[in-house]
């Protein structure tokens, strides 16, 4: 699913109009429909409604929702702010429909001073104030009315975006001059700034409603942001030959775990063998050899040179992909043999947890790394190595461009984690849940990805489907345990039922 800036949303809209043919108004009358149905899925006839419109197309929106749930014998109240005189001509026609009908409980044009209603407890308010189309913060009186709003006890819905909220970059925004809705009816498809989890307290529960844009225009517009769906992760399964051996399944090789950090060692190396790689290789030190030959007795163990770190570079020549990072620590040995690792191997590498931490100690290695690697930081480590960044819309610019600079892939960890290519793209993951919020579960994506490569499955198509499968398995895990209880070991043991699910 493409996701559009707020001018694309608009030329989508101009589009549509002039090709399926349809009237603007007719569009919005469709919009408004759509709108109007969810709203009555939410709320009964017997809940107040009060409607702020604004002067432009999403004020347009909100008047033809009015007008429908008065006809639905809602007892709507509507005020029409025009203090400009510039009502956008869809929005003047819907004022004259809706003064023409006889169930709107009241209406008030506000052209110049305005009193507010009392906003009650049992009341619903109608955000259609401003839409996709803003790129300022709201100032003067409209500031003082969302935070009117935002005082009050009512629910609030908004119509397509929160009031004042910018649809992509809100770095310099004023966050209390943003409605904070309970819920958000947006149209055709989400903005950029719905995926940030900062902007979560303004969105409230989002909905998205198909208003039948033109597929031809979607398909037809550029854009460097889309949400990845389960449709497109099934076309990059790779069949299984029943004919198939271990040694055709690719040959991993993990280097994790300090002394103390086995256990970041057995995840990665249980994932990588549940993501498919038909051998792994799990290279840690002395003293995790017996625990690891307990642990996971289908891996290859290879003893470290020291007893407790990782401190000498190894041979990948035999080896499909190289997985480095979790619980191997930072101390100075092990970072001289991480770079050295780094520059040696020839194989697709995944470098997570302390390979990423190292290199933000040693900023100067990261021009060093190798094209085509794979990085997986959360957004502190991100910020370790690139510097802070002051909200998710700063950082994911960040992420988009390390990826270009490096010719590689950065998959910046989250709710809605995002794969930063090479190219420019960025793809966001659908899948996923808070219960994944735990230890370890990063050392289980490194060990899928790690898996994935091994397998035979490009950079690009192993990010896209190992953080598909991660956040799956993650889901069904929630589904049959409860989030509050996931522990990254469960993310494994469902990781054959993701499998399945995609592959039915």
């Amino acid at each position: 699913m493409k996701i559009f800036t707020s001018a694309q949303i608009h030329e989508l809209d101009k589009f549509t109009i002039e090709n399926e043919p349809i009237p603007s108004l007719d569009l919005m009358e469709r919009a408004a429909r759509a709108l109007t149905q969810a709203f009555t899925k939410l709320y009964t006839p017997t809940t107040p409604v009060v409607v702020f419109a604004g002067h432009g197309n999403n004020g347009g929106d909100a008047l033809a929702v009015a007008r429908m749930l008065a006809e639905k014998d809602y007892q709507v109240s509507v005020y029409l702010f025009n203090i400009s005189n510039k009502l956008s001509p869809d929005c003047v026609a819907n004022k004259t429909r809706l003064q023409e009908c006889k169930h709107i409980h009241s209406f008030v044009e506000v052209v110049d001073e305005f009193d507010p209603p009392a906003l009650k407890n049992d009341m619903v308010v109608i955000d259609g104030l401003f839409g996709s189309g803003i790129s300022k913060p709201l100032a003067g009186g409209f500031a003082s009315l969302v935070k009117y709003i935002n005082a009050s006890p009512a629910q609030v819905v908004s119509i397509d975006v929160p009031s004042g909220l910018m649809t992509e970059d809100n770095s310099y925004n004023i966050r209390a001059n943003i409605i904070r809705a309970n819920y958000t009816l947006t149209l055709q498809q989400p903005k950029l700034s719905f995926l940030f989890p900062e902007n979560q307290q303004f969105i409230g529960q989002l909905r998205i409603l198909d208003i039948r844009l033109s597929q031809e225009g979607i398909n037809q517009l550029d854009t460097a942001y889309s949400i990845v769906e389960e449709s497109e992760v099934r076309q990059l399964l790779l069949p299984r030959s029943p004919f198939a051996h271990k040694g055709q399944m690719g040959h991993a090789l993990l280097i994790a775990g300090s002394y103390g950090m086995a256990g970041a060692a057995i995840l990665a190396t249980k994932a990588c063998l549940r993501a498919g790689a038909g051998k792994v290789t799990v290279n840690s030190p002395k003293r995790n050899i017996a625990i690891l030959q307990t642990a996971v007795p289908e891996a290859i163990i290879q003893n470290g040179n020291e007893e407790t770190i990782f401190a000498e570079a190894v041979d990948t020549e035999y080896f499909n992909a190289l997985g480095i990072g979790p619980g191997i620590g930072q101390s100075e040995q092990t970072a001289i043999a991480l770079i050295a690792q780094l520059r040696r191997t020839q194989c697709p590498i995944v470098a997570d947890a302390d390979a990423l931490n190292i290199l933000s100690n040693h900023p100067a290695w990261v021009q060093q790394l190798p094209q085509g690697i794979i990085l997986t930081p959360h957004p502190k480590e991100f910020d370790r190595i690139e510097g802070h960044a002051a909200d998710s819309y700063e950082r994911l610019t960040k992420a988009r461009n390390m990826a270009m600079r490096l010719k590689g892939y950065v998959i910046l960890k989250g709710h809605y984690t995002a794969i930063c290519t090479p190219n420019g793209q960025i793809l966001f993951n659908s899948t996923g849940n808070g219960g994944m919020a735990t230890a370890g579960s990063g050392d289980v994506l490194t060990g899928i990805l790690t898996g994935l490569l091994a397998r035979g499955y490009k950079p690009q198509e192993a990010c896209i489907l190992g953080v598909y499968l991660h956040g799956l398995a993650g889901d069904l895990a929630a589904h049959d345990l409860g989030e509050e209880s996931l522990i990254a070991s469960d993310i494994i043991h469902y990781l054959p039922k993701a499998y399945q699910r995609l592959k039915e």
